[in-house]
């Protein structure tokens, strides 16, 4: 048998000897990496569910509104109303080049029947990019095309609840829905969407017309507001490190053709999720580094255990100590000795905890949880974290007994009693 193999016996057979005290002295450290791997998993559970519940709305979306001017700019009295217009997309689309897409949204609760029942329903004019943004996927049938929206074709895709209301079980593709008693023909269902939040309602109650359809059909008649007029835009920006100079582009823009000062902040209403979702982001982060101290705090406690029971067991072992080294044990062998003794407890005991935590992880993420929360995930990185915690505290909780163990002086250590 090899040196070390013959001293990693020699340890296993010292930690089985005492196995209540290895024991309880491995449970400190087990807790402290399991305590470790779940705080962790929990910031990435809360910061996982939030993109998840951002992404049901849609992925990097900002949602612009039009206002009311605060300051005086361009000839325009200060307090006067901005009004966005289609031709504010096409503007966008061929000026704003850190704009991937736009797109305009308009929208009015409009009564809807069928052959079977009837009811009022929000109804949104929308080019066919809207659908991609806004993370709209199809139950059946097929998405707004865009020569459905060139030809303003009287064609819907229509929500759940829509479809539950209206057809109440029948079948609803390719059949017809009175829009104000205009016919529109049902070309695509939307599939059903974890969705708890929204600018302007959950998309299972909407029923979705081409934009030209709806400026045709059901111009906004309000007084101050009128035909040709959109209720407000969305933009996604080229990547999301873009999106504050992205929104810059448009509101300057904006401004030029509306009048208004760019940094008036009142002439334009912004949603930016992007920056919303940064920012939760770091509250998680702030929240995942202040528990997982706590944890490296009863990790460290749990290295205080090791490096203690170590003393204890150096002072028992003193007079074994002093006949190694009397029969040719040199103080590197006795140092080697007790410092693996030590690190082998540690890592026996962290491993234990390791496989124990990605085992709770594991089955509370298979649980039906929240929206806004994403179970307790697991990376790589988390396991790599960690380990190399746990191998760092049993170093330095080894390196201090077994030091003293091999300074000790071999004629005092065999008259030790």
């Amino acid at each position: 048998m090899t040196f070390a193999g013959e001293i990693l016996v020699q340890t296993l057979r010292n930690i089985w000897a005492h196995k209540l005290r290895s024991t309880l002295t491995m449970f400190g450290i087990s807790w402290g990496i399991a305590s470790i791997v779940f705080m962790i998993a929990i910031g990435e559970g809360f910061k996982s569910g939030y993109r998840n519940m951002l992404s049901s709305m849609g992925t990097d979306l900002v949602i612009l509104w039009p206002g009311r001017t605060a300051r005086q700019a361009g000839g325009q009295r200060a307090g006067h109303d901005v009004r966005f217009s289609y031709d504010d997309v096409r503007a966008i689309e061929e000026e704003c080049y850190l704009v991937r897409h736009a797109t305009a949204e308009s929208a009015a609760s409009l009564p809807a029947r069928s052959r079977y029942n009837s009811g009022v329903f929000s109804t949104h004019g929308i080019t066919p990019v809207y659908q991609q943004i806004r993370s709209m996927k199809l139950e059946s049938g097929r998405h707004i095309s865009q020569e459905d929206m060139e030809e303003a074709r009287s064609v819907c895709v229509i929500g759940e609840d829509v479809q539950k209301q209206l057809f109440a079980g029948h079948e609803a593709l390719g059949s017809q829905v009175y829009i104000r008693e205009i016919p529109f023909k049902v070309i695509g269902e939307l599939a059903k969407k974890e969705q708890n939040n929204s600018y302007n309602g959950l998309d299972g109650n909407k029923v979705l017309i081409p934009y030209s359809a709806m400026d045709r059909h059901f111009p906004d008649s309000r007084p101050f507001i009128g035909p040709g007029h959109i209720d407000n835009l969305l933009i996604v920006p080229v990547t999301p490190d873009d999106h504050l100079q992205a929104v810059k582009q448009v509101r300057r823009l904006l401004g030029r053709r509306h009048g208004f000062d760019a940094t008036d902040e009142g002439a334009i209403w912004c949603w930016d999720t992007v920056q919303m979702a940064q920012m939760v982001s770091h509250i998680y982060d702030s929240m995942e580094l202040f528990l997982s101290f706590m944890a490296f705090i009863t990790l460290g406690l749990g290295g205080i255990g090791v490096m203690n029971i170590m003393l204890v067991s150096v002072a028992e072992r003193t007079r074994e100590i002093g006949v190694k080294q009397a029969v040719g044990a040199t103080p590197g062998r006795i140092l080697f000795e007790f410092f693996l003794e030590a690190v082998t407890l540690t890592v026996l005991s962290g491993l234990a905890g390791l496989v124990a935590a990605w085992a709770i992880c594991s089955a509370v993420s298979r649980l039906p949880l929240p929206a806004l929360f994403a179970g307790l995930p697991v990376s790589p990185k988390t396991a790599l974290i960690a380990f190399g915690t746990l191998v760092l505290v049993g170093i330095l909780s080894a390196l201090y007994p077994a030091r003293r163990a091999s300074l000790l002086v071999p004629v005092e250590a065999l008259r030790y009693e």
